[in-house]
């Protein structure tokens, strides 16, 4: 009988494994010194905390909430703008892939482009990331509101706000060991709501509901097919995905070497695209022969009608987690480590890079995202949908300048010569995104351009006005 490799043997793989895990960990640990920083964060976050994190942020059940705008859009093909949406936004993951293994920082899409492609454009990418983040998580606070007041009317949506602010604050102050177990635990308690939701869909659908089985007609309907509708829908279905670059906010605090913050945000993309496909697909054949669907309400109509009212209110409460505990969290750290980039850079007040000597966690920023959130909640809690026009802009627009910033790094300054990753990818990328842009709501790209425009206002005045340097540390 077999007793498995000797002593010796295991005893080498053992110390292999460990020298492995000690490179690996020095190799991240030295990576802020290398760009002219201290290394305050801790570095705790393992390959798969990350994936986690880029799963968090996107929701998997994302599309819960917006169901019945792209199935309307779509002229009933969801699942197929869904697959081109994915699509859309790999070549953007790529491209942070890309970066996130050049410039192993903090900062996201400000310390890519502000390295990669010049420091002002740097500091205009972070001040449109901003848009997006700090607003999503008063969207979502304000939308969770709205979902937990359709099943408890008599408490003030206000109080929900509060209730998730406070609770996401006190997480994301405690260190980011503490958010990455409560992100896990947000996570398994999304693919178990969304596994029952596919179980059941499956089982009253192929015992009569909707259409009686799966058909091709999610994906494809040679009657309504064309390519202005799909496009219209995926327009409308790409911002279910925004969120997986969050995952290179965290840069500073992985210990998974530099290869771990871009392999995670493809996987995330990949799998939760994925996950988004199947479950529309599911809905929209369950949907059909039903009446019309109210955009507002389709997902969780079309539950209430073919699977019983028990799994319409458990979506609902599941959607209201998601977005005000789980997504929300996830942004408030993602946009308190943007702020902290910024702010050592000396583009934001200094106070924001202030680390918290236990925890290790940006609290100033952290707090001073709560305090914005709590404002701009409760001052939009009648105006939800003005809010809405306003988040997506920010994130697609620096997209765009991320794309550029991977073409002129690697293929200007590097003169690499790999040109399906940098220069193939980020084209079609710039090609998605400026598509996007340009079906955007008009008003939401009127105050986009505002928004721009004080960002510029306020770095002349940075700039020439208090004489600050705008140029990142030397690599060292």
């Amino acid at each position: 009988m077999s007793t498995g490799a000797p002593a010796s043997d295991n005893s080498t793989a053992h110390g292999a494994a460990v020298v492995a895990g000690v490179e690996a960990n020095d190799d991240a640990t030295s990576a802020a010194s290398r760009f002219g920083y201290r290394q305050e964060l801790k570095r705790a976050l393992t390959p798969f905390d990350l994936l986690v994190y880029g799963m968090v942020l996107m929701v998997p059940i994302a599309p819960f909430t917006i169901f019945g705008f792209v199935m309307q859009e779509s002229k009933g093909m969801i699942a197929l703008a869904y697959l081109f949406g994915m699509a859309g936004m790999l070549f953007t993951a790529l491209s942070y892939a890309v970066m996130a293994r050049a410039f192993p920082i903090a900062g996201s899409v400000y310390a890519y482009v502000q390295r990669g492609l010049h420091p002002t454009a740097g500091f205009l990418s972070g001040w449109l990331i901003l848009l997006d983040y700090i607003l999503i998580p008063s969207l979502l606070y304000l939308l969770s509101a709205l979902a937990l007041s359709s099943l408890l009317p008599q408490v003030d949506k206000r109080i929900w706000v509060v209730a998730f602010i406070a609770c996401n604050a006190l997480v994301n102050l405690r260190g980011i060991e503490f958010t990455a177990a409560a992100n896990r635990i947000m996570l398994w308690f999304q693919l178990a709501v969304l596994a029952l939701f596919v179980v059941v869909g499956l089982w009253v659908l192929y015992h009569g509901a909707g259409a009686g089985r799966l058909t091709w007609l999610p994906l494809f309907d040679a009657k309504s097919f064309n390519i202005a509708t799909i496009a219209g829908a995926t327009s409308i279905a790409v911002l279910s995905f925004l969120g997986f670059d969050g995952i290179s906010t965290l840069a500073e605090e992985n210990r998974g070497g530099s290869r771990s913050v871009g392999r995670a945000t493809i996987w995330a993309l990949v799998l939760v695209g994925g996950v988004f496909v199947l479950q529309t697909w599911i809905a929209a054949d369950l949907a059909r022969g039903m009446p019309k669907l109210d955009p507002d309400t389709g997902f969780y109509d079309v539950v209430g009608m073919s699977c019983g009212t028990w799994l319409k209110v458990l979506a609902l409460v599941a959607t209201a987690i998601a977005n005000g505990v789980a997504n929300a969290m996830a942004a408030q750290g993602a946009v308190a480590r943007i702020l902290y980039a910024m702010a050592r850079d000396r583009q934001l007040p200094a106070v924001l890079a202030k680390v918290h000597p236990r925890f290790r966690t940006p609290f100033a920023s952290i707090l001073v995202v709560t305090a914005i959130s709590l404002l701009v909640s409760l001052g939009f809690s009648e105006r939800v949908e003005d809010l809405t026009r306003l988040v997506n802009f920010g994130a697609l627009t620096s997209f765009f300048l991320l794309h550029i910033a991977v073409i002129y790094h690697h293929l200007v300054k590097e003169r690499s010569r790999r040109w399906g990753a940098h220069l193939v990818c980020p084209l079609l990328g710039m090609a998605v995104i400026g598509y996007v842009l340009l079906e955007m709501d008009e008003t939401a790209k009127n105050l986009g351009i505002w928004w721009i425009a004080a960002g510029v206002l306020y770095y002349v005045v940075l700039r020439f006005g208090f004489h600050r340097a705008v140029a990142p540390p030397p690599v060292t």
